[in-house]
């Protein structure tokens, strides 16, 4: 049935009002201006985040990359000029005789840098005595610490050293890349010292036993060079610790540069 004409006209206005209502904005509440706020931190946080974990750590890598560089040329360019060991031909390669071993240093100290092919061709970390967050984990120049209790590299026992698996430069990151037989290359002062890895161990935080002379054996008297490197796991994460271990494998002067190595080693950063 059609309406009057005056009916439609007067549905007309009705309408459109109607639809101006449904259409009209809402007014903000309190809780939704609280809800974009909380948003927005969070966005903030996010953001903040992943400045930290992922520029930060770009950034500071390089940095302890480069003082890595600076000190190996240091050590390279004030080497003493005195005679070499006599090196000697063994079934198993060329033997400078027993590995000499420094004594201990002071905390914060740099004594070592770290090189492990296996993380990459330019990966070197300058080692400090101590393992303290702050000056030495964290260190624009560092980012390796060496347990204090433990020996220093070349000595019979257990040569011990951390960092940081994912943050501050990721310094250990690459660790459960680490296959049976890799080079792990400590170079001083004296020279070169390689050791090979052997294998990984997950561990409570509080498995301190790790850090003995022979790793996890309690009163056992070393008759082995080792080494232990100690992580967090899992990645972002501290809820365990990633042990690896290795063994030593020989010493070298600085003046014969470990093939492997020889183009990170002269590498200025």
């Amino acid at each position: 049935m059609t309406r009057a004409p005056d009916e439609q006209e007067d549905q007309h206005p009705r309408a459109a009002l109607r639809h101006l209502r449904e259409r009209a904005p809402r007014r903000p509440t309190v809780f939704g201006v609280l809800g974009e706020i909380l948003i927005t931190c969070g966005l903030i946080v996010l953001l903040f985040l992943g400045w930290q974990v992922w520029w930060n750590s770009l950034v500071l890598s390089g940095q302890q990359t480069n003082a890595a560089a600076q000190q190996s040329r240091q050590w390279t360019q004030s080497a003493p000029s005195t005679p070499e060991p006599t090196a000697t031909t063994t079934p198993t390669g060329v033997s400078y005789g027993p590995p000499p071993v420094m004594d201990p240093v002071g905390a914060a100290k740099a004594f070592a840098v770290l090189y492990v092919p296996r993380f990459g061709p330019d990966y070197k970390r300058v080692i400090k005595e101590t393992v303290d967050v702050e000056s030495v984990l964290n260190s624009y120049t560092s980012g390796i610490g060496h347990y204090p209790d433990t020996q220093m590299p070349g000595a019979v026992g257990n040569f011990a050293i951390a960092g940081h698996d994912t943050g501050w430069g990721n310094a250990l990151i690459d660790v459960a890349k680490l296959q049976i037989g890799d080079a792990i290359y400590i170079q001083t002062k004296d020279g070169y010292y390689t050791y090979r890895f052997r294998n990984f161990e997950y561990v409570q935080p509080s498995a301190v036993s790790v850090l003995l002379p022979v790793p996890r054996v309690a009163d056992a008297a070393p008759q082995d060079r080792f080494i232990t490197i100690t992580t967090c796991n899992p990645p972002y994460h501290a809820a365990e610790r990633l042990i690896a271990y290795g063994v030593f494998d020989s010493w070298q002067p600085l003046s014969v540069v470990p093939p492997e190595i020889a183009a990170s080693v002269a590498a200025k950063g």
